[in-house]
């Protein structure tokens, strides 16, 4: 059997990223999660993984080596994905300096402690432009004074095995030691593109939240593919308010989405008013299953905790098939190492 690849994450979440990379041939020496529900999700699905529920802040700042029992680069990967917050700047590139105060600041302490052969750096489009740019800037800063070469690129998980549009920016960084012994690429889009009607077959009965029954009749009018604009001008005047003399398309709001279509990005809340995403056929938002088939976890991943912090949990993840196609990817660069 090939050699399992080692690594640690931070910020781990539901499991999507952490799933996907199992399946790629990689074995967590640690996940570390601050939200129980989430932690609690990992350590019942995985019972054998070293699961941490405990803020990153207060791990950073020990003798890494000597907790995860490492040697300096042993470690295959490091992975996770910080939330995004501006950094401070003092008029010059500090490095380190400029994250401190940042959840971003504790991943790059492990990155400098361990020294791993590879990162992955996961995170949402939207830090491209964060702070005028400012902010990835910066981290791409930081990356290169923890001694890595850096590559990026925007993924669709779309493109990926899962049937929704979302993009999520892929940082991976090459220790410089390396860099002219491993090549990563970026993994090529899949064949196929997998629209509503591929996940939500025979799906398991789940808890799901429900709409008003003022927002139900509104969507039973709505057909599949449609929004608000579909509705009678009284009923939509009525619904839209002040929004009705705005202009735009406001395309998120009373959204019926079509089997025959990818879902719009997966979120944390399945009743936000400017970003619905209504069942085709049922006048209802998704069920936390549903969902989570849409991120492409498999049926027997189970989570914990209230219903929001269920919907929170599949809305926070990383799709499992998009983890799955970088992780392949960066496992290839490493065996290629190996030999």
């Amino acid at each position: 059997m090939p050699k399992r690849l080692t690594t640690i994450e931070l910020f781990a979440g539901a499991g999507g990223l952490a799933l996907g990379l199992e399946r790629a041939g990689f074995e967590p020496i640690a996940l570390i999660e601050i939200d129980k529900d989430a932690a609690d999700t990992l350590k019942l699905n995985r019972p054998h993984w070293n699961v941490i529920c405990n803020d990153v802040a207060d791990i950073s700042p020990l003798d890494l080596r000597n907790h995860f029992d490492l040697d300096v680069g042993q470690l295959d990967l490091l992975s996770g994905g910080a939330p995004c917050q501006s950094f401070s700047y003092a008029g010059k590139r500090l490095g380190l300096d400029d994250a401190r105060g940042t959840l971003f600041y504790h991943y790059a302490v492990f990155l400098k402690k361990l020294q791993p052969k590879i990162f992955l750096f996961e995170n949402v489009r939207g830090l491209l432009s964060h702070d005028g740019g400012r902010t990835y800037r910066t981290m791409l800063d930081v990356f290169a004074d923890c001694g890595y070469e850096v590559q990026h690129k925007v993924l669709n998980a779309w493109d990926h095995g899962n049937a929704q549009k979302r993009e999520r920016l892929i940082t991976v960084g090459i220790r410089h030691d390396l860099a002219d012994r491993i090549a990563i690429e970026f993994p090529a889009p899949r064949s196929y593109r997998p629209v509503l009607r591929d996940v939500l077959k025979d799906v398991p009965e789940d808890m799901g939240a429900e709409y008003s029954p003022y927002k139900k009749s509104l969507f039973e009018l709505i057909p599949p593919g449609g929004y608000w604009r579909d509705l009678p001008e009284a009923l939509a005047r009525e619904y839209m308010k002040s929004c009705w003399d705005m202009g735009g398309g406001r395309t998120g709001i009373l959204r019926r989405m079509s089997f025959d279509e990818p879902s719009l990005a997966v979120l944390t809340s399945p009743t936000q008013k400017q970003t619905e995403r209504c069942h085709p056929s049922e006048a209802r938002p998704f069920t936390v299953r549903e969902n989570a088939r849409i991120q492409s976890f498999p049926d027997s991943w189970q989570f914990c905790g209230s219903m929001q912090s269920r919907y929170r949990q599949v809305g926070n993840a990383v799709p499992v098939e998009l983890a799955f196609d970088i992780g392949l990817e960066i496992r290839r660069g490493l065996e290629a190492l190996i030999c």
